[in-house]
């Protein structure tokens, strides 16, 4: 569910529902069982000599989401006068930031499920020690996204702070059960000033993603995933090159996959809705 909802937030405010619930729906069954199961079902991420690490999904989940919602991004096209025909990008505001405020502490609160459910059992200091890690990369990240959209933009920036508080959630899910601290706080704060640039970055290169998902979850899950190799009881060159192995070929093998499959949906049912 959380791979497709990621997706839904790239392609919002112009594609067809219809459309987005048959993607979704083929998506969720045949590519992120597939990808998931190289390393939660025993597969070949697992079987390396030295195994790939996602405690919870930076790559499995969240960056499978992510690649979704580059290709369907691509293929869509931009929102309606997001971009001038002289290149110029004219940001479209959001319509009700105390709503957004409180869908994102919702998150912030879902997390505590998504990462410490995660444990798969009871295990008091293993539990623990996830919701701290999980908590403290979301504060870090929100603070990081705020001072770097301060200095980058001039202003302190809500949504980039909100998007910062998710990016550190995403940033520490692949090794939330592995970090001190202040490897947790390190990888909030590096996710969140991450978030600032990539969704700048998007912008610039005209791929219209309204609620930055690209950049929190296909971006920012791969920090995470690298993070495990940099950081934690598991760092190291050679896990850092296993890390760099499972984001590249869930990576290749997702986008390819959703690329196709908008493809095959754009000529026949069609992905955006009419003008009117």
């Amino acid at each position: 569910a959380t791979a497709a909802t990621i997706v839904s937030g790239a392609v919002a405010e112009r594609i067809k529902l219809s459309s987005f619930m048959v993607f979704a729906t083929i998506y969720v069954a045949i590519s992120y069982p597939l990808t998931g199961s190289w390393k939660w079902g025993g597969g070949w991420l697992q079987m390396m000599q030295t195994p790939f690490y996602d405690f919870a999904g930076s790559t499995i989940v969240h960056s499978v989401g992510g690649w979704g919602a580059l290709a369907g991004a691509l293929l869509l096209g931009p929102r309606m006068g997001k971009y001038t025909a002289d290149g110029r990008v004219r940001p479209i505001l959001p319509s009700n930031m105390p709503m957004a405020t409180i869908g994102v502490f919702l998150l912030w609160l879902g997390w505590f499920g998504f990462n410490g459910g995660s444990v798969l059992s009871a295990d008091p200091n293993l539990v623990s020690l996830t919701l701290v890690t999980t908590c403290l990369a979301a504060a870090a990240g929100a603070i990081g996204a705020m001072a770097t959209s301060w200095v980058v933009l001039k202003k302190p920036d809500l949504s980039m702070a909100l998007n910062g508080i998710l990016a550190g959630l995403v940033g520490i899910t692949a090794g939330a059960d592995q970090m001190a601290a202040l490897s947790a706080i390190l990888i909030g704060l590096i996710a969140g000033t991450i978030v600032v640039f990539s969704v700048l970055f998007f912008d610039k290169i005209k791929i219209d993603d309204p609620v930055g998902a690209i950049s929190v979850h296909l971006v920012c899950g791969t920090w995470g995933t690298l993070a495990v190799g940099i950081f934690g009881g598991l760092a190291g060159g050679a896990q850092l090159v296993s890390q760099l192995i499972g984001i590249a070929s869930v990576g290749i093998f997702s986008f390819v996959f959703a690329f196709i499959l908008f493809s095959i949906i754009k000529p026949t049912m069609g992905l955006r809705v009419t003008q009117e």
